[in-house]
């Protein structure tokens, strides 16, 4: 029946065939809603199309407090198209009205059969612009659009088909573990077990039932497995009823390399290849490993993701990830900064974004994750572009038992002096340093504290050079971001110590950080709060971290793209033309009155692939510190902003050093001097390197299987083939399909115009 309706009622599927038609209703879900019940909340991630099968149903936004109407869909209408097409988050709320019944179609049918078909591509087209026209010609709804909050669900656990995980963090001597259900969360569960291999072995697990803890007979870690599963299956105590309620295993990584830049699902080939990175990180990969492959025994039905710590700062610019070391040691040895704590600094950059309403991609945060492990971490609209843990955890912040920055020479002094062996340097580094090397008493905070409080001298000094080199290093990442938004405190130091805050951030007022002492030693840790002084232009935050959830999130994201690559497989080999950007200017209209004379228009030279741009007649100097450029071209029309795009070897030529940016992002970057035949304009902002991108429709983005601010990989064809990472996807109904790398990148690939790339994979859902 629900096939003969589609086919006879809904305008969306006209013409489709009995089998496609057939698949559909199997595919999807059919749910009731009572009168007032809530089918869609404004802000949430859409996964289907819906379809009203009977009854009404009424969108709002929220004016002010007061529901305002947008519209009715009644039988046989749809909803949810422009949120699939774009990928943006739900405008509206949905309400019943009435009693009313709806088909749900999951996003991966939606992309396969919907979108495959040109005539209800067409008509989606259609509903989208009258919809969009009905809404935005009432001014009010305009304004009620545009207040609406969608940073609230930027931590939820949600995906196009229920899911419940689990979550393994495996360690050298413990084993931590997450249930999340992503559609009743009040079913999650925590627990963890703790000195695997020694005596004292306990587990403790925190259920939607009951707290459990106990001691264990010392054993291995396949024996702490088995532990973890009788807690989970316990028929008094445990989460899950059996094996099979487990859908998919997510589990921590410590170190993915240059490989593993995002989350990825595990098969054999990716088993072998994380032994292979075993010497980046011997204390961690080897029993994250055993870890996986235990659970793959236990879990042998569903999918499993590896999550890894260094993934989240694959985007660290050369100039900071670099050792100035010959470049051969780099580029064929692979000794370069990584940076770890990526799911701890990932997370409390979006807490922190959700907290101040604002969207990641608005705000520069500096993340201090400072636990028995420590470290700094700068955040860019959304991107880590520099952190102080390197090619090992060891380097950085004085830490727990690490001793954090040391001077390479000592390390040669000692083996030519002392004849010390690289076991021995190994655990003076790592095991006797850090807060226990230099207090005598211990590694834990709070009893280097209660030693301080009590006059213990070294303690105090212990305490005093671990919240020296914080500040130190915050004011080398404010610098490195060239300014800050928030300063983001999190883990057991960074939630547990006022003091440790207060001491981290006294002299920073200079950078507009100013601390509120009564909040500060008011805070707890275990919520979200601001610490900073009302007038103080910088947020700082005490924020809890929750790596697990972030896996858990990063997880979802790894088995949403898997559904929709093998969807949209057919379209992975089409190719994607590539085209070169050169250095360019994009000119507001005030200036160009004063570069070209009052009431001068832009003159057209010649169309460019994307719809109604052009490039310009008119030329400009580009004029820095250093140096200066000549005959830069300005493209049209005019924009809100002006900005400038150049090449990263045009950096030293000029003497400026701007960030790598999304067109249209400046707040923050640096300017420059334009020159022009009737005067000169000095710019406070404006000059970036263009983060490259692929401009889409909506129905190429559906068909890729990504969606707009999505990161992908793309490899290029010619000469040299490449493979370009942390290329972001954009989308918009107005744009031409191609990709936009900038002179050095098609330098580096020996390209020219009409080159072709094709997807090799998606780093990010964004």
């Amino acid at each position: 029946m629900n096939a003969e309706f589609l086919r006879n009622r809904v305008k969306l599927f006209e013409g489709f065939d009995e089998q496609r038609l057939s698949e559909l209703v199997a595919g999807s879900r059919i749910e009731s809603f009572a009168s007032g019940e809530r089918l869609a909340h404004a802000g949430d991630a859409v996964h289907f199309l819906g379809i009203v099968l009977d009854g009404e149903v009424v969108a709002t936004v929220d004016a002010d407090g007061t529901p305002r109407e947008l519209g009715r869909l009644g039988t046989a209408e749809t909803f949810g198209e422009m949120a699939l097409m774009t990928g943006d988050a739900a405008l509206a709320d949905l309400t019943a009205v009435g009693a009313c019944k709806v088909m749900l179609v999951p996003l991966t049918l939606f992309q396969s059969h919907v979108m495959a078909e040109p005539r209800a591509v067409q008509q989606i087209s259609r509903t989208i612009g009258e919809r969009f026209r009905q809404v935005m010609a009432d001014p009010a709804n305009v304004a009620a659009v545009a207040r609406k909050d969608d940073v609230d669900g930027l931590l939820a656990l949600k995906g196009e088909r229920p899911e419940r995980l689990l979550i393994l963090n495996c360690g050298s001597s413990s084993l931590k573990w997450s249930v999340f259900d992503t559609v009743q969360p009040q079913n999650d569960a925590h627990g963890h077990i703790e000195r695997i291999g020694s005596s004292g072995t306990r587990l403790a697990q925190h259920g939607p039932r009951c707290e459990v803890t106990r001691k264990l007979s010392p054993g291995g870690h396949s024996q702490a497995f088995e532990a973890m599963m009788e807690a989970l299956l316990d028929r008094g105590s445990g989460v899950i009823a059996d094996v099979s309620s487990i859908s998919a295993v997510g589990h921590r990584v410590v170190h993915g390399g240059e490989k593993f830049t995002g989350p990825v699902i595990v098969d054999d080939a990716v088993l072998d290849q994380l032994e292979a990175l075993a010497p980046l990180a011997p204390l961690h990969n080897p029993v994250n490993v055993a870890g996986i492959r235990e659970a793959r025994r236990l879990f042998p039905s569903v999918p499993h993701v590896a999550v890894f710590d260094t993934a989240y700062h694959a985007t660290l610019p050369a100039p900071a990830f670099l050792y100035g070391l010959p470049y051969d040691y780099y580029e064929n040895r692979g000794i370069r900064r990584f940076g770890f704590h990526g799911s701890s600094h990932g997370h409390v950059a979006l807490a922190a974004a959700q907290y101040l309403k604002k969207r990641p991609r608005e705000l520069r945060i500096v993340s201090c994750h400072l636990g028995s492990g420590a470290s700094l971490c700068a955040i860019d609209h959304g991107r880590s572009v520099d952190t102080t843990m390197g090619f090992t955890p060891g380097e950085g912040l004085v830490m727990g038992t690490r001793c954090g920055d040391l001077d390479a020479g000592i390390i040669a002094y000692l083996q030519r002096n002392e004849g010390i062996s690289v076991t021995e340097l190994d655990k003076v580094l790592n095991k006797d340093s850090g807060l226990l090397g230099l207090s005598g008493i211990s590694s834990d905070m709070r009893e280097i504290e209660a030693a301080a409080d009590a006059g213990n001298t070294r303690a105090l000094i212990a305490f005093k050079v671990f919240c020296y080199r914080v500040r130190k290093g915050i004011g080398a990442l404010v610098a490195a971001l060239g300014g800050i938004d928030a300063l983001v405190f999190t883990a057991g130091i960074g939630q547990g110590s006022a003091g440790v805050r207060g001491a981290a951030v006294q002299g920073l007022q200079c950078m507009g950080i100013h601390l509120d002492e009564a909040r500060n030693r008011a805070a707890t840790g275990k919520e979200a709060e601001r610490i900073s002084s009302d007038s103080s232009p910088v947020a700082i935050l005490v924020l809890p971290t929750d790596e697990e959830r972030m896996i858990a999130r990063e997880s979802l994201k790894a088995l949403s793209r898997d559904y929709l690559v093998r969807a949209s497989e057919a379209c992975r080999s089409e190719p994607i033309p590539v085209e070169v950007s050169a250095h360019h200017i994009h000119l507001s209209q005030e200036h160009v009155y004063a570069l070209f004379g009052e009431g001068h228009e832009l003159t057209k030279h010649a169309d460019l692939s994307q719809p109604g741009q052009y490039a310009c007649k008119e030329q400009l100097a580009i004029v820095g510190p250093k140096g200066r450029i000549e005959r830069v071209r300005v493209l049209g029309p005019a924009r809100k902003a002006t900005q400038v795009e150049i090449a990263m070897t045009e950096q030293f030529k000029l003497g400026i050093q701007p960030p790598i940016r999304e067109s249209g992002d400046i707040n923050g970057t640096p300017g420059c001097v334009l020159e022009g035949p009737a005067g000169s304009v000095e710019l406070e902002k404006g000059v970036i390197c263009a983060l490259r991108h692929i401009h889409m429709t909506p129905a190429d983005a559906l068909r890729y299987g990504v969606k707009d601010k999505s990161s992908v990989r793309v490899r290029v064809m010619g000469d040299r083939e490449m493979v370009f990472g942390d290329v972001r996807v954009r989308v918009d109904r107005n744009f031409a399909l191609a990709m936009h790398i900038d002179t050095d990148e098609a330098n580096a690939a020996n390209l020219g115009n009409g080159a072709q790339g094709f997807i090799d994979g998606v780093q990010d859902e964004g």
